[in-house]
């Protein structure tokens, strides 16, 4: 049996003219009928794909004895004690600090507490299923969708969230992708009913897709008619985009967003362009601007645009940074590495290179984050990926910090998570040890103080089938 997941919420697709919330109805009634006509079953319970239900904001004050508490800034408490009340951290440190009134005590001897994993890069809630086209909304049409903000297509019932949080990350940047201009990557907690619940930072920061310079033309550039006209069938063609036509392109983007700023703030009449308007946060370097770009070129080019462009500067991507190191120092650009886990790009690239990267960044000083390498169904990896780059030279320390304060640094949301301090939010994981390894285990989480039903559907199918080997077992024993 098939299991359909379509998403509630509206889409960033709503926004394109002539795409109406009945043209999502019926492109999900033409996937129902689809799977009808293929003798694939659909029922309700395989609709509805979240196992576990969202708690509620907390009430009850809770009390962390015991545990050794990581609070990843501000170094590693010995048999400490965390107070979490009203969803913050309300206090921190030894076994002395008094419980409040009325507070559930928990005792967690011998455990581990460390804040809640961040993903920089996911598309955790916006893709369910990738062979299902309407369960998926990360791409939209065009090459400059700067207004299109990720959060509101996440689908809080989308089955990777209970397996992404039982790896520990219990945050992730929703980033959209395609064109040139993808949009703004949201910072979502991951625990709600609703997109708006989950949200924490609609518009935390602006994505570009830096083109490749040794890339193939394609006619039309990103996103682009196919060849041979309307149709590809015949028809004039137009002429293949260049990487200076594409550079070019993005750079009159963001000068006609600039003038439209300037505009504005002068008091002039203008025509509202909800894109433009979108931008300004960039422009006035209150979020940053993350460009995609992996080999060294691309990398150098974005750093001199950006410089140019007088905007806060993140690459993404970053498989070439090592070869950039120096630079990315000196101009303070820090790198979210997408994936340590990748086999070589090159057939003269070592076996290691993705491995060792963040150990060499770390050597040469170059800022970094750590990310689960994009894909909904890659952020449970994120603690993995981190660990994989601690077994080839990195400091186990840093490590940590690339999956948790370096990226709520970068994404401007660290006054809320990425360590534990009074006044942050109480979303925060208690393990039998690091994280980091796969030996460990998420033994309960909170996020926000509510204490998160571990539940998720991998769980789920252990616990169906390891019955099914009890009851084979017995029939044979019998």
């Amino acid at each position: 049996m098939t299991a359909f997941t379509f998403q509630s919420g509206r889409s960033p697709m709503s926004m394109l003219p002539g795409f109406t919330a009945r043209g999502v109805s019926r492109l999900a009634l033409a996937a129902v009928a689809l799977a009808a006509s293929a003798g694939v079953v659909i029922t309700p319970a395989s609709i509805d794909a979240q196992v576990v239900i969202p708690t509620t904001p907390q009430e009850q004050a809770v009390v962390l004895r015991g545990a050794t508490i990581h609070t990843v800034t501000k170094g590693v408490i010995q048999n400490g004690t965390i107070v979490l009340e009203r969803g913050k951290i309300t206090a921190i440190g030894g076994a002395d600090i008094a419980a409040p009134r009325g507070a559930k005590v928990v005792d967690v001897t011998g455990k581990h507490i460390y804040p809640g994993l961040i993903d920089a890069y996911s598309t955790v809630g916006i893709t369910e299923i990738d062979a299902v086209e309407v369960s998926n909304d990360i791409t939209e049409l065009g090459d400059f969708n700067p207004n299109v903000r990720a959060e509101i297509a996440v689908n809080p019932e989308s089955r990777h969230i209970g397996t992404t949080r039982s790896a520990g990350v219990l945050v992730a940047f929703s980033t959209p992708g395609g064109g040139l201009i993808s949009g703004l990557s949201s910072a979502m907690s991951l625990e709600g009913w609703t997109w708006e619940e989950m949200s924490m930072k609609g518009a935390a920061a602006l994505n570009v897709n830096w083109p490749d310079p040794n890339a193939r033309q394609r006619r039309g550039g990103f996103g682009g008619p196919p060849p041979g006209g309307p149709g590809g069938r015949g028809g004039a063609q137009p002429a293949p985009k260049t990487y200076d036509d594409l550079v070019q392109e993005i750079k009159n983007y963001f000068a006609e967003a600039r003038a439209y700023r300037d505009a504005l703030k002068a008091g002039q009449s203008v025509r509202t362009d909800a894109r433009y308007a979108a931008m300004i946060p960039a422009l006035n370097r209150e979020i940053p601007v993350v460009v995609a770009a992996n080999g060294a070129a691309q990398i150098n080019d974005a750093i001199t645009w950006a410089k140019a462009e007088g905007v806060k500067l993140v690459i993404r991507g970053g498989a070439d940074a090592i070869h950039v190191a120096d630079r990315l120092k000196a101009e303070n650009v820090p790198v979210i590495l997408t994936s340590t886990m990748a086999a070589p790009n090159r057939d003269y690239d070592g076996y290691d290179g993705a491995y060792a990267s963040p150990a060499a960044l770390y050597k040469a000083g170059v800022k970094f984050a750590i990310s689960g390498g994009a894909g909904g169904l890659y952020s449970y990896r994120l603690p993995w990926e981190a660990g994989v780059a601690v077994a080839f030279g990195l400091p186990e320390e840093e490590a940590l910090k690339s999956v948790t304060i370096n990226a709520a640094e970068f994404m401007g949301i660290a006054d809320k998570v990425g360590s534990l301090e009074v006044g942050k939010e109480a979303t925060l994981i208690i393990t039998t040890g690091t994280p980091l390894d796969m030996t460990s285990n998420i033994e309960q989480s909170y996020i926000q103080g509510r204490e998160i039903d571990m539940n998720d559907m991998q769980k789920q199918f252990f616990k169906k089938y390891m019955e099914k080997v009890k009851q084979q077992t017995k029939k044979i024993a019998s």
